[in-house]
C-alpha cells in the first residue's frame, strides 16, 4: 500500500481558521471587513519576508538580515526622492539594492565557506548602520506623493500591498514548483554534494535564494516607507525578522532544508499576523505577543524536529500488530495443545526403540 501523507498546509489551515474562530468569538470586532483589511495590511510586510526567507530556508540557509533589509531600502527611496528621482525609478533602486544585500549574503556563504547565520547576522548589522549614518539616524520625509500608491492605494478596494503579496506568493509558488531550478532548490537544500555530483550549479542555487530574500525585504522596505511616507532609519529593527523565520517554520518549512512550501509559509505567516491582531483586538498587552510567538515557534521547531508525518502505512503496521498480540494473548489454550502434542510425540518416539529391543 502506498503511503498516504496529509499535506501539511492542510494542519496549518486549520489552525489558521480555529483561532479566527476563537478570535471571532471572543471579540466581535475581530470578525468585521475593516479588521480583515487591517490584519492583511499589517501583514503584508511580514507576508513579504517569509516568501523570501522560505527560499533561504528551504537550502538550509537562514537569512537574518530582513529586518534591517527594510530599514535600508526604504531610507535609500525616501533620500533619491529628495534627490529628484521619480517615485517609480526610486522603487526600482530600492529593488537593487536588496539584490546587492542578496549577492553579498550568497557569496559571503558560498565562496567563504562562513555560517549564513554568522553572515547574515554581521548584514543585519551593517544594513542597520548605514541608513543611520546616511540620515543621522533621523527620518527622512517621502517627496514624491505618487509613492503612496505602493502602502496606501487600492485596487477594487483591495490594498495594493495585499495585491502585491498575493501575486508574489503564486510567482514563488509556481516557480518552486514548476521549474527546473525550484526543483534544484529543494535538492541542495536536501543534499548539496549530492547535488554538486549531479550536476547542479550550487553557487547559483546558494546566491539566487539570498537575492530573492534581499527582494521580498526590499518590497517589504517599500510598503513601509509607503503607508508612513517616510524613510525611517530604525524601521524593521523590531521582531520583523523573527515573525518572517517563525511563519516559514510553522508553515512547515523545515530548518535543516529541503522540506517545505510556498504555501505553508503563507499560512504560517497569515497564522502569526491573525496572533498579533487578535491579540491587539481583545486588548491583550503588546508585551504578551513575543511570549505566544516564541511558544508558536518552539511547537514549530519541535513539530519539525521530530518530523516523521502521516503515514496510512505505519497506521495500519500499527494497528495489525496490536490486533496480533491481542489475538496470541487471548488463545492460551491453543499454545498448550499444541505444546501437549509435540511431548506426547517425543514421548512416542522415546517408546518405540525400547519395544524394538523388546
Amino acid at each position: 500500500m502506498k503511503d498516504f501523507r496529509l499535506p501539511q498546509e492542510l494542519g496549518v489551515a486549520g489552525v489558521v481558521l480555529a483561532v479566527g474562530i476563537i478570535m471571532g468569538v471572543i471579540s466581535p470586532a475581530f470578525r468585521t471587513l475593516d479588521n480583515l483589511e487591517v490584519l492583511f495590511l499589517n501583514g503584508s510586510v511580514v507576508l513579504f519576508l517569509a516568501l523570501g526567507q522560505t527560499f533561504v530556508l528551504l537550502t538550509g540557509g537562514i537569512d537574518l538580515s530582513v529586518g534591517s533589509n527594510i530599514a535600508l531600502t526604504g531610507v535609500i527611496a525616501a533620500l533619491t526622492m529628495q534627490s529628484g528621482v521619480p517615485w517609480w525609478a526610486a522603487a526600482l533602486i530600492a529593488l537593487l539594492v536588496g539584490v546587492v544585500v542578496g549577492l553579498f549574503n550568497g557569496a559571503m556563504v558560498y565562496w567563504g565557506k562562513m555560517p549564513p547565520f554568522i553572515v547574515t547576522f554581521a548584514t543585519f548589522g551593517i544594513s542597520a548602520s548605514i541608513p543611520k549614518i546616511l540620515t543621522d539616524a533621523k527620518s527622512v520625509t517621502v517627496s514624491d506623493p505618487m509613492f503612496a500608491i505602493f502602502g496606501r492605494g487600492s485596487l477594487f478596494g483591495i490594498p495594493i500591498p495585499v495585491v502585491m503579496v498575493l501575486i508574489a506568493a503564486v510567482l514563488c509558488a509556481l516557480f518552486l514548483r514548476h521549474s527546473a531550478t525550484g526543483v534544484h532548490i529543494y535538492a541542495v537544500g536536501g543534499n548539496p554534494a549530492t547535488s554538486r555530483l549531479a550536476g547542479i550549479n550550487v553557487a547559483k542555487i546558494t546566491v539566487l535564494v539570498y537575492v530573492i530574500s534581499g527582494v521580498t525585504a526590499a518590497c517589504g522596505g517599500i510598503i513601509t516607507a509607503s503607508r508612513l511616507m517616510v524613510g525611517y532609519p530604525t524601521a524593521g529593527s523590531g521582531t520583523e525578522q523573527f515573525y518572517s523565520i517563525a511563519s516559514a517554520v510553522v508553515g512547515g518549512v523545515s530548518l535543516f532544508g529541503g522540506i517545505g512550501s510556498i504555501p505553508g509559509a503563507f499560512l504560517g505567516a497569515l497564522l502569526i499576523a491573525e496572533v498579533s491582531n487578535g491579540m491587539n483586538v481583545i486588548g491583550v498587552s503588546s508585551y504578551w505577543q513575543p511570549l505566544v510567538i516564541g511558544v508558536i515557534i518552539l511547537i514549530g521547531v519541535l513539530i519539525d524536529t521530530n518530523r516523521k508525518g502521516f503515514s496510512m502505512r505505519r497506521l495500519l503496521q500499527h494497528f495489525t500488530k496490536t490486533t496480533d498480540s491481542a489475538i496470541d494473548s487471548d488463545s492460551p489454550t491453543q499454545g498448550d495443545e499444541t505444546l501437549g502434542h509435540s511431548t506426547s510425540v517425543k514421548d512416542d518416539q522415546k517408546i518405540q526403540p525400547s519395544l524394538k529391543e523388546g
